[in-house]
């Protein structure tokens, strides 16, 4: 019979606060393109998206804050904390360069987060696999979304082939770091709350694989992964979304809808 690991409250909110922000700075980013994207639809889905990262990112926020020894709320976590307190991967942080590296981020994103889920609903957490459940739902269709659009695109016009295999070259070195397991991620899974990151690493790479292969595209052969994002440790891109991002709650601490 396993015997589970012990996880502690801080450990617990620890990982759930780089679920929180995984979603919360994608959402951010991607809610740039509303009014901005190159077509009415898929303006409208990006603005979508946003919406349901944000959602989850709600949800996520709302359960950390329980587990804080102090009356701190959601708000207060997305908002009050400063850059090194945020456990984010680097991949989502990454600029919107252009459309293709925002759908590029998009899809390797939403590859490792589908997988992601997948496994967190089974988790022994009532709460967080009640969480994965519902955020899974929306993720199918994100998925599915950037998907057909990276084939779409890398199948295309010779200039939409650039745009994307340009967008693939810059941000895969940020995608190692979504499988990268530390000890929270090993005790996480051994207490039956998570997944095994490199269990689902196999079908993560599996999918981009077939999706790059119908879109003609290349991923660069590197071994070499950029990291520190889930540890606090974060690019200059990061300062800025979140001075933007912050502004009016800390210039504005006491005002209310």
């Amino acid at each position: 019979m396993q015997v589970l690991e012990i996880v502690t409250q801080e450990e617990l909110q620890t990982y759930v606060l780089r679920l929180a922000d995984n979603v919360l700075i994608l959402g951010q980013q991607v809610s740039a393109w509303c009014g901005h994207a190159p077509a009415l639809e898929e303006d409208i889905a990006f603005a979508n998206v946003a919406l349901d990262l944000i959602g989850q990112a709600i949800n996520w926020l709302n359960y950390a804050a329980i587990l804080d020894a102090k009356d701190i709320t959601a708000d207060d976590l997305a908002f009050m904390r400063d850059e090194r307190d945020f456990k984010n991967a680097l991949l989502v942080e990454q600029p919107n360069a252009d459309f293709g590296t925002s759908l590029m981020r998009q899809f390797l994103f939403d590859t490792y987060h589908y997988y992601l889920l997948g496994g967190l609903v089974d988790s022994k957490n009532e709460r967080i696999a009640e969480i994965a459940e519902k955020s899974l739902k929306e993720v199918t269709y994100h998925l599915q979304r950037t998907s057909d659009l990276i084939v779409r695109l890398g199948d295309g016009t010779d200039e939409s082939h650039g745009y994307m295999q340009r967008a693939l070259d810059n941000l895969w070195r940020f995608t190692g770091e979504l499988t990268m397991a530390d000890a929270l991620d090993v005790k996480m899974h051994q207490a039956g709350i998570a997944p095994d990151l490199k269990q689902i690493e196999k079908d993560i790479l599996a999918h981009m694989k077939h999706v790059f292969s119908l879109a003609m595209l290349t991923p660069p052969e590197t071994s070499f992964m950029q990291s520190g994002g889930r540890l606090g440790v974060h690019s200059e891109s990061m300062g800025k979304l979140l001075a933007e991002m912050q502004y009016l709650r800390r210039s504005q601490p006491e005002a209310s809808w």
